[in-house]
């Protein structure tokens, strides 16, 4: 018996985070939404991881997601962008743990070599794949959106090999028991 699953995908950034869901039936999968929440107005920190942690809230009570993809922070030089970075996909997990939906994360050349078949490709180039893959009528103007829809699109891809993804989280046990370095154990 063959049942549907809808997969949320989410390119993770505190100036726009990108977005994608799409409906996985059997080996087909079909387009349902993207767009980018901007964060740019607010210069507060705080404020933008919480309404990152809203809207993850909100397209999980509108799509009802059976599985969240995530793109993984990329190694980069500068620390203040990656800790920054680092939130923002944390926030995102939170709100797909407080509503226990399966996590995964991809790093982006995972992300890309599943959607192109080339881990170095361009934003455009995946996005161009994407509106074939998925028959879309035009590329949205900020690419973070199909950034976010490419996350999704490669957890559909990486179900077929094994179905876990880079790294997969059901609870904060889960995500605990697979990450026992990033606990603090001795309090500052």
């Amino acid at each position: 018996m063959i049942t549907d699953k809808i997969i949320l995908g989410i390119d993770p950034g505190t100036t726009i985070m990108g977005y994608g869901v799409i409906k996985q039936h059997g080996n087909k999968i079909s387009y349902i939404t993207m767009d980018v929440l901007k964060l740019d107005k607010n210069s507060n920190q705080p404020i933008k991881l919480k309404k990152i942690f809203e809207t993850c809230l909100d397209l999980i009570e509108k799509y009802h997601p059976d599985a969240m993809a995530l793109e993984a922070p990329f190694y980069g030089k500068n620390v203040q962008s990656m800790l920054k970075l680092g939130r923002a996909q944390g926030v995102a997990m939170a709100a797909g743990l407080y509503r226990t939906i399966p996590i995964f994360e991809y790093s982006p050349k995972k992300i890309k070599q599943s959607v192109t078949g080339n881990g170095n490709a361009s934003k455009e180039q995946v996005a161009a794949m994407l509106l074939k893959l998925l028959n879309l009528k035009e590329i949205p103007i900020h690419l973070d959106a199909t950034d976010g829809l490419a996350a999704a699109v490669c957890h559909f891809f990486q179900r077929d090999i094994g179905g876990e993804g880079e790294a997969s989280f059901t609870g904060w046990k889960s995500y605990v028991s697979k990450n026992p370095d990033k606990i603090l154990k001795k309090p500052l």
